[in-house]
């Protein structure tokens, strides 16, 4: 079998060879290609542009069109697997992508030539679940203010939410809209904490963890004090009516996608004393933030932070040649089969 790996300035080649070595048997192939910048700063604008669809000028490894040929796998992270590039492999039976979303592989190309196409929703799930942990006690806990204060010189006593109580978590009911993998984590992660925790799913039947409860998303809003996003949408699911709906001086928290929440009602919720706090990490325009959360006291900003550890780029090339060589040889199903239903 012929192994091709394509790295990048997040999931370096040197990482995929270490993941992928251990499993060649006598007679397999492994090349290696670097894709884009070998900074991450520099790779801003090709990953926007990547998870944009817009591939045209982004240049491409040198000599992997024709590594692909004969190849039988690739794993891959940001690169784009264009029609061309897919067409020109003759032997491939797989694409294993090492990230969440498939922007950057042509999955009806894929198809039309019979290759599978797996993703990897889950590799950075841990990294993010505890990032929002760290969100929500940062910004019910003042603890990024205070460190903000005693560097300019003050002993801060006084905070946005000091008037109206400072809870500890076992006092808080959180709200988790969307129970994917992270949402799963990030519930597992509080259950230590004694405080109750409400899920909100449309694509959940039931809850199976006992120290999580499922309800209607308008109820998890009614009562929950931290409500935290973890969708997946095609446009906002916090409008007017959401933050309407959300309990009293409580805090919003979103690590998910940035279109989750209109700008507009967000500020409006602010404005009206509604919310007594928010964290972000992702932003529309990155790396421009709306100029407007710069007014408040009570947001908690970071920079796109929640997937940034070694970890999550480290283990997603293990996770995927384990996956796809236990599928291969009939040890178990092929995890996040994103054309299963196309080829079947």
């Amino acid at each position: 079998m012929k192994i091709v790996c394509i790295g990048d300035a997040f999931i370096t080649t040197e990482m995929m060879e270490d993941a992928v070595r251990p499993y060649l048997g006598e007679g397999d192939i492994l090349e290696t290609f670097f894709f884009g910048e070998p900074d991450k700063v520099n790779m801003r604008d090709i990953v926007k542009s990547i998870e944009a669809r817009q591939f045209d000028g982004i240049p491409m490894p040198e000599g992997l069109y024709e590594s692909v040929e004969d190849a039988d796998l690739v794993i891959v992270h940001l690169c784009p697997i264009k029609r061309d590039l897919i067409e020109r492999a003759k032997s491939l039976k797989a694409i294993m992508s090492c990230r969440g979303g498939l922007e950057n592989v042509e999955v009806e190309a894929a198809t039309e030539h019979k290759i599978v196409v797996s993703n990897n929703p889950a590799h950075n799930a841990n990294a993010v679940a505890e990032f929002v942990i760290g969100m929500i006690l940062s910004e019910t806990r003042n603890i990024v203010r205070s460190n903000i204060a005693l560097r300019a010189g003050e002993w801060r006593k006084v905070y946005p939410n000091t008037e109206t109580t400072i809870k500890e978590m076992t006092d808080m009911t959180v709200g988790i809209i969307g129970y994917g993998s992270i949402g799963r984590l990030v519930a597992y992660k509080l259950s230590v904490f004694g405080c109750k925790i409400l899920v909100a799913d449309p694509f959940l039947k039931e809850c199976k963890e006992e120290y999580a409860t499922l309800v209607p998303m308008d109820e998890l809003l009614a009562n929950a004090d931290i409500v935290t996003l973890h969708a997946r949408s095609n446009g906002a699911i916090m409008n007017d009516r959401e933050f309407g709906l959300m309990k009293q001086n409580s805090y919003l928290i979103n690590s998910a996608r940035s279109y989750l929440v209109d700008p507009e009602a967000f500020q409006r919720a602010m404005d009206s004393g509604k919310l007594l706090g928010a964290a972000f990490d992702v932003f529309e325009s990155e790396p421009v933030i709306p100029e407007f959360y710069l007014k408040y006291d009570n947001i908690t900003l970071t920079n796109h932070l929640g997937g940034q550890t070694i970890n999550s780029f480290r283990d997603a090339p293990k996770f995927a040649i384990k996956n796809y060589l236990d599928y291969l040889n009939g040890r178990n199903e092929l995890m996040f089969w994103a054309n299963k239903k196309r080829l079947a």
